[in-house]
């Protein structure tokens, strides 16, 4: 790979977190040097959109020799890559609505991620992403994909089955979010961490948060201060309240289990029936995205059509796209720095399935990615809570490619969210109805 004159596509070109990525690629032009920037997306008109506010961003920087495309076409937009972003949403908001209404119809969580809703999520991205996969290796096999697409755990393991050979880093910006949360709270500089971190996706725990610049271990300090009372919403989630329940919630989980101090979306699995309590079933988080960064980003659209040159940019681009970034300079220039990653566990959790798909710190170079081990076995809360999520999700994606109905009942039976086989059976026939345009046909 060149270091130099850099092709990088946007696969999701469309999405509210693009202008977050273009930020820090203008930030990091030194360090990760652009020639051409894709943006790519099977949506025209939300692609035209985000073109104009990117576009609108390299004129306010002054950046002239970055060539900006817009394409709906595969070959345009994955032919001479070097690195591929992806982040697409199969479905849109739209299904994203109904991935959190059908559960919650029959008492159960509507979450994007995690529950049943992760998992219709999950199937329709399977799909999405193998295809985009496939065309990486059609047009530029030895481009690097660094993934955001979730959920990640499932459409990691799809691809690996898939294409084994593909050169990709599947990674999410949780972590870093969770990390900087409790920093701002509490009087940290992240910078100065290394954290020890394992689980699956949106579920797992910290070990160990190393303070380089205090030189010592600060995460006892900081389940003491999160089991007194609730972090306050640090400003990149400011306005949005459904962060300062997700923190509080942290403060339950971490008062209750003190070992460690929990991914945030651990409590959708630990504590499903305060999520639903508190959940309102006509007005879930998709709908709030809709009239919120969806209907800004149309409207910063409108005005730079209308000609206007003031107050046009309205973002919070927080950690998102700076991480991914990061990544990337760290395979152009083998900096092997170190990212939490969803890899295949083989050995890294010693106590836990081999195939299974883990998130662990890993270090990232020219060659790719190197998993940091753990020393000894996790405890068996955490194993049991895992092997079952585990299971569950091999059972979905073995459901993708044999087209099982009996599979994917039963991993929506496994599900740690659903509490019988009979509600199970409901929601997943629900599904298979609403999801009938992106689902394989199972039988």
């Amino acid at each position: 790979m060149t270091t130099n004159n850099l092709n990088i596509t946007i696969a999701g070109g469309g999405s509210t977190y693009t202008p977050g990525i273009v930020q820090a690629l203008l930030n990091d032009l030194d360090k990760l040097p652009i020639k051409k920037l894709v943006l790519y997306d099977n949506d025209p008109q939300r692609n035209r959109d985000m073109y104009l506010i990117i576009d609108f961003m390299l004129k306010k920087k002054g950046v002239c020799h970055v060539e900006l495309v817009e394409t709906t076409k595969p070959k345009e937009a994955f032919s001479k890559c070097d690195f591929v972003f992806t982040q697409i949403r199969v479905g849109g908001l739209e299904m994203r609505e109904k991935d959190e209404k059908i559960p919650l119809k029959y008492g159960l969580i509507g979450q994007e991620t995690c529950g049943l809703g992760g998992f219709a999520y999950g199937l329709r991205s399977i799909k999405g992403l193998l295809e985009i996969v496939g065309y990486v290796q059609d047009y530029s096999p030895e481009a690097w994909i660094l993934n955001y697409t979730n959920p990640e755990s499932i459409v990691a393991e799809a691809v690996r089955r898939q294409y084994p050979k593909a050169k990709i880093l599947n990674a999410c910006d949780m972590t870093i979010s969770i990390e900087e949360t409790i920093a701002v709270n509490y009087g940290y500089d992240r910078k100065n961490w290394i954290s020890d971190y394992y689980g699956l996706n949106h579920f797992g725990w910290y070990t160990k948060i190393y303070d380089k610049s205090l030189k010592r271990d600060v995460m006892p300090e900081i389940i003491r201060k999160l089991s007194i009372s609730p972090m306050k919403v640090a400003d990149f989630n400011a306005g949005d309240e459904s962060w300062q329940e997700t923190y509080s919630m942290m403060s339950v989980m971490t008062k209750n289990f003190p070992q460690n101090i929990p991914n945030s979306y651990l409590q959708y699995y630990l504590y499903p029936d305060i999520a639903v309590e508190h959940a309102d079933k006509e007005y879930t988080r998709a709908n709030k995205v809709m009239n919120g960064r969806e209907k800004n980003t149309k409207e910063m659209a409108r005005k730079i059509c209308e000609g206007k040159k003031e107050d046009i940019l309205n973002f919070n681009f927080g950690e998102h796209g700076q991480y991914i970034v990061d990544m990337a300079i760290s395979i152009l220039h083998d900096l092997h720095q170190r990212f939490m990653l969803i890899v295949p566990n083989k050995g890294a959790i010693p106590n836990l399935r081999e195939d299974a798909v883990v998130e662990i710190p890993a270090y990232v170079g020219a060659t790719g990615v190197e998993p940091i081990s753990l020393r000894g076995n996790i405890c068996d809360f955490h194993k049991g809570l895992m092997e079952a999520q585990v299971a569950a999700e091999k059972l979905l994606v073995d459901a993708y490619f044999e087209g099982s109905y009996q599979k994917a009942l039963q991993a929506f039976t496994l599900n740690q969210t659903v509490p019988s086989a009979r509600v199970a059976k409901l929601v997943l026939d629900d599904m298979m109805g609403a999801n009938k345009a992106y689902w394989p046909e199972l039988k």
